[in-house]
């Protein structure tokens, strides 16, 4: 069975009533946890900005809670799994400073949870990239908002 290409997709899409799409996207949301995820927060995007960045780190922030620092190889593998659900997450929101939040987020609870006392390579390469995630993400925002976030990624470099 060949798929057909998203253009294709968006063309059959366009012949379709509104009730027929309202069915067929509870229809996709009902397949993955993610589809229904993803959906809500562009539903509610427009009514609460700051929905998705609350709801995101409250989940991360419960995780970091319960994930075991006490042993590097513990803390390695709880921070992958952690690192794991962010990126899942950030598949959710196309806003950049969203993203560029998540990410410091991140970071500055991987210092304060006591990930990065242990020296473990896997976790300094892991922390590093995200690092370099963030500036990249900075790096295409305005000047205004690239100083802003500047200086928290500054307190945040090693």
């Amino acid at each position: 069975m060949q798929i057909p290409s998203l253009a294709q997709l968006k063309k059959d899409l366009s012949y379709l009533s509104e009730k027929e799409l309202i069915e067929l996207l509870a229809d996709l949301s009902k397949f993955s946890r993610d589809n229904k995820s993803y959906l809500f927060f562009k539903l509610r995007e427009k009514s609460d900005p700051g929905l998705y960045l609350e709801m995101v780190q409250e989940e991360l922030e419960a995780d970091f809670q319960t994930a075991r620092a006490d042993h590097y190889y513990y803390a390695k593998k709880a921070a992958q799994k952690l690192r794991r659900k962010m990126n899942k997450l950030l598949k959710l929101s196309k806003v950049k400073t969203d993203q560029i939040e998540v990410l410091l987020f991140f970071c500055e609870k991987l210092r304060e949870y006591g990930f990065m006392r242990h020296r473990n390579q896997v976790l300094d390469n892991m922390y590093q990239m995200q690092l370099s995630k963030v500036a990249k993400l900075i790096s295409g925002l305005h000047e205004d908002l690239q100083f802003d976030y500047e200086g928290r990624l500054e307190e945040l470099i090693p």
